[in-house]
């Protein structure tokens, strides 16, 4: 049995290293899985800059790995060595706080969050809670299925609670999470509408099978870098009101909400539906 292995580690904010560490086994509750694909994510920025607040290091990022159990800790008894799980951002909640008693538990105030509390997937292993696994189909290839429990999720609920088949949707930001809510949102029925800041995107959209609208490329910049102007540490989970009716959602991925000034984006829109 090996005694040590590779992982990619920051040591310090924008420092990375690539180190061998000791195996060790997984404690109660818990699984060891050897990796096999890890996906990056926007996200992982917040362990690499140092931005999440209470981040301590060296820390191992990456929340969207995939990969074979290797060994199991006391008291797991859903999961057994040999299957294909994956592990993603939200990996456990603490059981006891408010949110998690009203069996809130994605708003949990003290969560393990992979590659940020705990050690991630850009590593050979991981060690990783068994209650937050996803068992992978056989026919998915870990390096397809990695994406999917971090943008995949993210997309997918936000179809999910958006409206039902025959509705229209509006994906605005055709990148690493819109090409997936398009495929998404496809799937399901919806009449879908792909957004994005200028032409170069339309060859995607076209190929997904949407309709392609651009918005002003200036516009949209300067929207996010003003949205992302943010600090981390000012964001924390919150519950969000059921949204009130209107005429199709505007699932937004990338990229800002449409604007009123963006009347040349609504007006291809109107027309469309």
């Amino acid at each position: 049995m090996e005694t040590t292995y590779k992982a990619v580690e920051i040591s310090a904010p924008r420092t990375f290293r690539l180190v061998e560490r000791p195996v060790k086994s997984p404690g109660a509750g818990q699984v060891r899985i050897r990796v096999e694909a890890c996906g990056v994510c926007h996200s992982d920025a917040a362990t690499v800059e140092g931005q999440f607040p209470g981040l301590s290091y060296p820390r191992v990022p990456g929340h969207e790995a995939v990969g074979v159990i290797e060994e199991i800790g006391p008291g797991v008894t859903s999961w057994k060595v040999g299957q294909r799980v994956g592990v993603g951002f939200f990996g456990g909640e603490d059981g006891t706080c408010e949110a998690c008693r009203r069996g809130e538990t994605a708003y949990c105030q003290h969560p393990t969050i992979t590659g940020i509390t705990t050690d991630g997937g850009y590593a050979e292993m991981l060690i990783a809670e068994a209650r937050a696994l996803a068992l992978i189909p056989d026919e998915l290839k870990s390096e397809d299925a990695a994406p999917l429990l971090c943008a995949g999720i993210t997309t997918f609920n936000a179809l999910r609670n958006a409206g039902r088949a025959g509705d229209t949707v509006a994906i605005q930001g055709i990148g690493g999470l819109g090409h997936l809510g398009v495929q998404f949102a496809r799937k399901m029925g919806f009449r879908t509408v792909a957004i994005g800041g200028g032409p170069d995107k339309e060859h995607l959209a076209s190929k997904l099978g949407r309709m392609f609208t651009s918005m002003p490329r200036r516009r949209m910049q300067r929207q996010h870098c003003k949205n992302s102007e943010e600090p981390m540490s000012s964001l924390r989970p919150r519950r969000v009101e059921p949204r009130s009716q209107a005429c199709f959602p505007v699932l937004q991925f990338e990229a800002n909400l449409l604007s009123s000034e963006c009347r040349m984006t609504q007006s291809r829109l109107t027309a469309y539906l």
